[in-house]
């Protein structure tokens, strides 16, 4: 089913959101909310966002519509500020300045718009040494020390957590939180503003309370060695014995006790708060693990408070019977996906269609959000792309 006007039956229906196209947690960050029942509209540009992926595939573009606009052309900025003189939201991810370049920064948008919320989504920020340069998720995250302390191995290299932990967690979710706040404001007060989400901000406000652990003396400023890096014996991911592997997060006494009884080490493990013994525990549980399956495993634990789970790949998550029985994941157009999350009781989200294909909703934007030029530009920037 194709979008509508107003978006979905969720608890944004009726907000409107421009995105100007890019790649990463601006998308991401415009998919939230349009799962959320937002009516978002991409701005694509002529000959695409940068990475090449096709955009049948692209689930970051769903929920949404798309028209196409060349932001460098005669008419292309005033076309985009049509669209933002009947919006809530504005979403960019340009490097600073850029937007500014283009005739559409936030000076531009909000004399169009005061009650506009301009969200900014960028790696660096919009001031500061590095924020003119490039950089990707894993440049962020490095500086923040979140990278730094993820990984087994005190004397290894930092694990990549893919790019969840920046783009994603610190960026997308943090100018989704900005921009709804904002809006409450706007709304509330009628003055629109600017949103400057930078995810080296995002991700290490994401590490508060770990900060507060190093203050403490709770937590030791490597990795490896602490209760939630893969140092504890208990708190940590093991092999089993057909090379896959099982997760262990038997933090709290009562729920050890119950995962050493049926490990089958209760008469064998040392206690688990003589941290001299730490490393003779940590291969006790490892050598116990290589004895059986995954599956196995699975089934000795199951159901139980020993916080053990199997270490499932991304093929696997949406057959785990948990997942399957929440509906956590869902079918669209043949593309099994994630479903919108978080739930509502009066408001429910869903997803309502698949992919935004650049420039398909060029008739029914300008029609519903009452831009009858952009109709006239969309066709010219769709044949000199063509070109």
């Amino acid at each position: 089913m194709a979008a509508t006007a107003n978006g979905g039956d969720g608890p944004l229906s009726g907000v409107r959101v421009v995105e100007l196209a890019g790649i990463g947690p601006g998308p991401f960050a415009a998919m939230l909310l349009a799962d959320l029942g937002a009516d978002v509209v991409r701005v694509d540009r002529p000959g695409g966002a940068g990475l090449g992926v096709d955009p049948a595939y692209d689930l970051t573009n769903r929920n949404k519509r798309s028209v196409l606009v060349d932001l460098k052309a005669e008419g292309g900025p005033a076309t985009v500020l049509d669209l933002v003189e009947r919006a809530d939201i504005l979403v960019e991810g340009y490097r600073p300045g850029v937007a500014e370049r283009l005739g559409v920064g936030p000076e531009e948008c909000l004399a169009r718009n005061p009650r506009l919320v301009y969200g900014r989504m960028t790696g660096w920020g919009q001031d500061g040494p590095l924020a003119p340069t490039a950089g990707h998720d894993i440049a962020y995250i490095a500086v923040t020390g979140a990278l730094g302390m993820i990984g087994p191995d005190p004397d290894g290299p930092p694990t990549v957590p893919a790019n969840l932990v920046g783009d994603y967690a610190g960026g997308s979710l943090y100018l989704v939180v900005g921009v709804l706040a904002a809006l409450q404001h706007a709304r509330a007060h009628g003055t629109g503003q600017v949103v400057d989400a930078a995810i080296v901000d995002g991700t290490s406000h994401l590490a508060t309370m770990i900060h507060g652990m190093v203050a403490a003396g709770g937590w030791q400023d490597r990795r490896g060695v602490n209760l939630l890096d893969g140092g504890c014996p208990f708190y940590g991911t093991y092999e089993t014995a057909d090379g896959r592997y099982m997760a262990v997060g038997a933090l709290e006494q009562q729920f050890y006790d119950e995962f050493v009884r049926l490990l089958g080490i209760e008469d064998l493990a040392p206690a688990r708060k003589d941290f001299a013994r730490w490393g003779e525990l940590k291969d006790a549980v490892a050598a116990r693990f290589r004895t059986r399956t995954r599956d196995e495993w699975t089934a000795v634990f199951e159901g139980t408070d020993a916080c053990v789970a199997p270490v499932l790949s991304l093929r696997e998550a949406p057959a785990h019977p948990h997942l399957a029985a929440r509906g956590t994941f869902v079918e669209h157009g043949g593309l099994t996906q994630p479903a919108p999350a978080p739930r509502f009781s009066a408001t429910p989200a869903a997803v309502r269609s698949g992919p935004a294909m650049p420039g398909a909703d060029t008739a029914a934007v300008a029609r519903d959000w009452s831009v009858p030029s952009l109709a006239d530009h969309t066709d010219a920037a769709a044949q000199e792309s063509a070109e």
